[in-house]
């Protein structure tokens, strides 16, 4: 991409200025309602074919496949139920790395990890390649008004909620950030494992609240104030993000989602032991001593928060779908509904995220594109985070960078049979400082789930989805499959270079802020 010190469209838009906040409400007003005409070299493929695209983006926070339109015969999501039935669902879709900063970074930016250089939490892409142009700020840098609301980069979650948390101001023009009872109130209130540990701890409160009163329930509020003045004014296209924190932990949602969900009714997963003894070492590393030791009543107290979480998430979808098409905008705007990655409630013995298995590595991943997509279509072939970007810019005619990782899934948002890739990859780390580190990578196909840790050296796995969706069974050393794991190890190796940059070195972080440049950025 060019350094474009004159942005498109400048000298049609009213350029606003940037990082503005939502306490800015005149400015922000302001900067809404006084668009002039666009240039419509944005064309989108509904009925208004000089109509470019909105976007609109809905992400979930540490959401697992356990919607009732994945099948799950727990959940109550009625909303994105109804969601996946206006377009495409995706059944195999993954995530690149199973913790909240390197997954957000990589589905934002286009890359990889390994070419980002986003491997942990707390960290922003801007550290390590400054000026890669991120997925909003393309559109941004087209023409579009770009908004976030909540999460979508790295928060502390929940001691952030309410901030910014480590965003990247250059990907919008306006944050909203509210924080409801459940930051500001009831905190004190939550149940830990670990007390006064909630984010990385399993812990939940089923809160008295209202749910108007919720974090969540704002976020969705914000939305439709978003989507309101939209609507005022159609002649510039937009780019809304929505990061919902729920079922993030701690899971803290009203009273009344706990209680469609019986206790006893909830799912307990047994045979740890036995299912564990032919998994390596490292694919088990995320197990933490306290969900060692919980008992079946906790086990399943914990699954009806989670799933009490869901239901509420669920709920502010619901809302923000609804004033999409009150307000007539659905016809002209692509909407996106994911997760950052997956979540374990047991299986394995393993709780949360950071593992390779299919429940911690897969995601939910919808797509509604008016004109294109058609309503109830299930795409079986395996799919990437890495895949939005460029699907996103492609269906809007947006300029992006040369650099991205990952393909358009436009030929199978046309054909849900096409098969793309075939094939996804998923990387995590393991180890620590002093040269200890060492990754895990899985490549995951139609039919298989093939993982190596420390290239093999350290353990491998072999899953065959067709006869064992629940990864019971380790085939790594079954002579069976010796042609299939030969052929699956070729294929990661192939893979495993094309995560890296050019020069085959991930880049390093710099510490500290950066002064931010909204237009420098590479060719």
């Amino acid at each position: 991409m060019k350094n474009l010190s004159n942005p498109p469209f400048a000298h049609r838009y009213l350029w606003p200025v940037s990082m503005l906040h939502k306490n800015s409400l005149l400015v922000v007003i302001v900067c809404f309602l006084t668009g002039l005409t666009t240039e419509r070299s944005l064309y989108s493929q509904d009925a208004e074919p000089n109509k470019p695209y909105n976007v609109l983006f809905i992400m979930s926070d540490d959401l697992a496949n356990r919607l009732g339109t994945y099948g799950d015969p727990i959940a109550q999501t009625p909303h994105i139920d109804a969601l996946a039935n206006r377009g495409t669902r995706f059944d195999r879709a993954y995530c690149t790395f199973p913790l909240c900063g390197p997954s957000r970074n990589s589905m934002l930016t286009g890359l990889y990890p390994n070419s980002n250089g986003v491997l942990g939490n707390g960290q922003i892409f801007r550290q390590a390649i400054p000026k890669h142009v991120s997925l909003p700020q393309a559109f941004r840098l087209n023409g579009y008004f770009t908004a976030r609301v909540g999460k979508l980069y790295h928060y502390n979650v929940p001691n952030s909620v309410g901030t910014d948390g480590h965003d990247d101001p250059a990907s919008w023009e306006v944050e909203c950030n509210p924080a409801g009872v459940d930051r500001l109130k009831e905190h004190p209130n939550i149940f830990s494992l670990q007390p006064n540990q909630f984010g990385g701890t399993l812990s939940w409160l089923a809160s008295e609240a209202e749910d108007t009163q919720h974090t969540d329930s704002l976020l969705a509020d914000d939305a439709v104030w978003i989507l309101e003045r939209m609507a005022k004014n159609r002649n510039r296209p937009f780019f809304l993000s929505v990061g919902l924190f729920r079922p993030h932990t701690p899971y803290v949602a009203p009273k009344a989602y706990f209680e469609k969900f019986p206790k006893p009714q909830m799912p307990l997963y047994g045979n740890i032991e036995e299912d564990r003894l032919d998994i390596p070492a490292p694919a088990l590393a995320s197990k933490k001593a306290e969900q060692e030791s919980m008992s079946d009543e906790l086990k399943q107290e914990a699954a009806q928060a989670y799933y009490a979480s869901i239901s509420f998430m669920d709920a502010q979808v619901g809302k923000i779908i609804s004033a999409l098409d009150r307000l007539g905008l659905a016809d002209s705007t692509i909407i996106v509904f994911t997760s950052d990655h997956g979540y374990h409630m047991g299986e394995h013995g393993l709780w949360q995220k950071m593992s390779l298995f299919e429940e911690s590595s897969r995601v939910p991943l919808l797509m509604v594109v008016p004109g294109l997509t058609s309503p109830k279509s299930v795409v079986a072939t395996p799919v990437s985070h890495l895949d939005l970007y460029p699907t996103l810019t492609e269906l809007a005619r947006v300029e992006s960078p040369k650099s991205l990782q990952g393909q358009s899934l436009i030929p199978i948002l046309k054909n849900s049979d096409e098969k793309g890739r075939g094939w996804a990859l998923t990387q995590v780390t393991r180890g620590g400082a002093n040269g200890s580190r060492f990754f895990g990578y899985s490549i995951r196909t139609e039919r298989f789930r093939y993982t190596e840790w420390d290239g093999g050296g350290k353990g491998r796995e072999l899953y065959d989805h067709h006869n064992d969706p629940s990864e019971k069974a380790n085939l790594a050393e079954d002579p069976k499959f010796e042609k299939d794991l030969a052929m699956l190890s070729e294929l990661l190796h192939q893979a495993i270079p094309s995560t890296f940059p050019v020069d085959g070195e991930t880049p390093k972080l710099k510490p500290g802020l950066w002064a931010p440049n909204l237009t420098d950025v590479d060719e």
